[in-house]
């Protein structure tokens, strides 16, 4: 039996708490938080989602559950400006991780974790885990195998809204030092799956603007990527739509066809056309309605730990949007293209002055 433990038991927490119940060959075995009571309630929501009285043990300090020799692999759901850290502790203590994004607030973080997984010969899970839909993951079978011919451009768009509430609701919510920015937050889904499908980067040029003055990290932010394959890439998103979440969304224009999905639940097919594939996109269609892809990649997280199968969702690939989003961060600011590799940047360099 794998053993896990869980640090940061949060809303988004729960969403592995029901995945690990579903799995006979790992459990929950710790949890910690510094609230008891967001701990009562992930432990509890295992137990009934298990259907067996499993003892958890409850630490307050991560430090003390990073100790516990039983844990096999440590799950990290707290506050972004702590994902590295308690990341790079976790290896020091010979855990396998799976850590919620972004792997890091800065670029020497983000390398620093990559390196001290190789070196100690640890597996970091990155949880992009919208590529394991079966929807996308047939859009990058269709691309790898060239159905679409040559790529040409890729959009996504993310239309969101974010009330002075939610920003309320925590004070590191909106902050540069601590959150990490918009992008890095809600768009950085988007932005790994367009990555993954038009292959890596040359260069990144971006704008990003702040109109919510309650906040200080951007709300409105436009990106033009160009990658190695010739392909252009751009990006569009913001958290000030009105009244509600519009939704999320991707178009591929290629040589031999285009798809375009979106929706509030990232789920519908709004178009789709490929030569000489004229039931395509009735495929897809049925292909939207799976939405189990928290289960699907812990199923590939295992099959990596015990079955030695390569690690989809490394550490070196869950940098690749990171270092996407930092390029555009610096371009903002420079006012100039950004070569990628970006060597140096950290978010809370932006917290000098409005946008």
């Amino acid at each position: 039996m794998i053993r896990t433990g869980l640090i940061g038991c949060g809303y988004i927490s729960h969403k592995h708490v029901k995945t690990l119940s579903r799995f006979s060959d790992i459990s929950l075995a710790a949890v910690c938080d510094v609230d008891q009571e967001k701990m009562k309630e992930a432990a509890a929501l295992y137990q009934k989602e298990d259907g067996a009285d499993s003892e958890i043990t409850f630490y307050e300090n991560y430090q003390d559950l990073l100790k516990d020799p039983r844990i096999d692999i440590v799950i990290i759901t707290v506050i972004s400006s702590l994902h590295a850290k308690i990341t790079k502790e976790a290896i020091k203590h010979g855990k396998h991780v799976i850590v919620e994004k972004p792997l890091a607030l800065s670029m020497r973080e983000a390398n620093d974790v990559i390196q001290l997984a190789d070196d100690c010969k640890k597996d970091i899970f990155v949880c992009h885990q919208l590529r394991y839909r079966p929807l996308l993951k047939r859009i990058k079978e269709l691309m790898e195998k060239g159905f679409l011919g040559e790529p040409y451009m890729g959009v996504v768009s993310l239309r969101l809204h974010r009330s002075l509430d939610y920003y309320a609701s925590s004070n590191w919510k909106g902050t540069w030092e601590k959150d990490g920015g918009m992008l890095v937050n809600q768009g950085i889904h988007l932005i790994d799956l367009l990555l993954w499908l038009f292959g890596d980067i040359q260069s990144v040029y971006g704008e990003i603007a702040s109109r919510v003055s309650e906040k200080e990290t951007e709300d409105v932010a436009c990106g033009i990527i160009s990658f190695k394959n010739k392909a252009k890439g751009l990006i569009e998103a913001n958290t000030i739509t009105k009244p509600k979440n519009q939704g999320y969304y991707l178009s591929i224009f290629a040589e031999k066809g285009s798809i375009c999905i979106g929706g509030p639940g990232f789920n519908e097919v709004q178009h789709c056309y490929i030569e000489h594939l004229p039931d395509m996109e009735d495929e897809l269609r049925k292909l939207s309605v799976q939405l189990d892809e928290h289960y699907l990649m812990y199923q590939s997280f295992l099959e990596t730990i015990i079955k030695k199968a390569p690690n989809a969702l490394s550490a070196k690939e869950g940098k690749k949007a990171l270092e996407a989003i930092f390029a555009l961060y610096e371009s903002s600011k420079r006012k100039q293209s950004v070569s990628v590799p970006v060597d140096h940047f950290c978010t809370a360099d932006m917290k000098s002055g409005r946008i």
